[in-house]
């Protein structure tokens, strides 16, 4: 599921473009966002919470023990996605899907530090970074050591996915975001 590139389907069928020509060539929600459409971009951002909600928490009840793997190939399906030659998203809103799908919580602290961070800056990359950074910080102070680890590689993953734009956040040439 997390292979479903729903940023490049949506505006394939309803703007006849590819969104890997527009913006920054990437096809999640913020770059969905960049196409003029705000429900084609808020439309992106469900689905790709939801592909990842839906394996995970499918695997959390029936296969507990594999709960990180199922996250983990649900992050990196968006990421990498087969159809599109694995160049895909860079993975926030499906991190956000794994978050909620995992514990609720951690879907509220992400979601608290990302919207303080933007509302502050307007960088959604920044906000993104902030928040994937949030939830190990959160784990180490409640002391949930196993979790800590995982969280810490997701973010590591993050910031991977994240490292143009961090140039350009260091050079002053990011681009702010509009969310309404």
């Amino acid at each position: 599921m997390g292979s479903i590139p729903f940023g490049f389907i949506l505006t394939k069928i309803f703007l006849k473009k590819d969104i890997r020509k527009i913006g920054s060539g990437n096809i999640g929600a913020t770059n969905a966002l960049r196409t003029g459409n705000k429900i084609i971009g808020y439309s992106t951002l469900i689905l790709d919470i939801l592909k990842a909600v839906v394996p995970v928490i499918y695997v959390k009840i029936f296969y507990q023990d594999l709960l990180y793997v199922s996250s983990l190939c649900a992050f990196l399906g968006h990421v990498f996605p087969i159809w599109l030659k694995f160049k895909g998203g860079k993975g926030v809103a499906t991190y956000v899907g794994i978050l909620f799908a995992i514990n609720f919580y951690l879907g509220i602290v992400f979601t608290i530090s990302w919207c303080v961070t933007f509302f502050v800056s307007k960088f959604s990359s920044l906000s993104s970074l902030v928040g994937a950074l949030s939830i190990p910080v959160y784990l180490l102070i409640l002391t949930q050591i196993d979790q800590v680890i995982f969280f810490t590689i997701m973010f590591v993953l993050i910031f991977f996915t994240h490292r143009e734009n961090i140039k350009r956040l260091k050079n002053k040439e990011e681009t702010k975001t509009k969310i309404y």
